[in-house]
């Protein structure tokens, strides 16, 4: 069965960017999906489920993220990233 790849950039949009709390918040809605997420600033790729990788992108308020996720849940990954990212921007104040 061939594996569903999907990609997609996201934008950075809450004052404070990528820092502990919401690196945690999309590494533990990454982990809830059937695929790899890996995800990129332009420099430095990332596994999308680990925390460690994930805070060393260093994403500020404005950065844009490459997202790729490949396998059964991949679009439905990418719409909830989306959606916590650029919607309810980690629960926290836009700039």
């Amino acid at each position: 069965m061939e594996k569903l790849v999907r990609e997609t950039t996201i934008e950075i949009k809450n004052a404070q960017g990528l820092h502990m709390r919401p690196a945690m918040q999309l590494v533990d809605l990454a982990s809830r999906f059937d695929c790899e997420i890996a995800v990129n600033n332009g420099q430095t790729d990332a596994d999308g489920k680990s925390i460690m990788q994930m805070s060393m992108l260093a994403a500020t308020c404005g950065t844009r993220l490459y997202v790729r996720a490949e396998g059964p849940d991949a679009e439905r990954a990418l719409d909830a990233l989306r959606e916590l990212v650029e919607v309810q921007m980690f629960g926290e104040p836009p700039p």
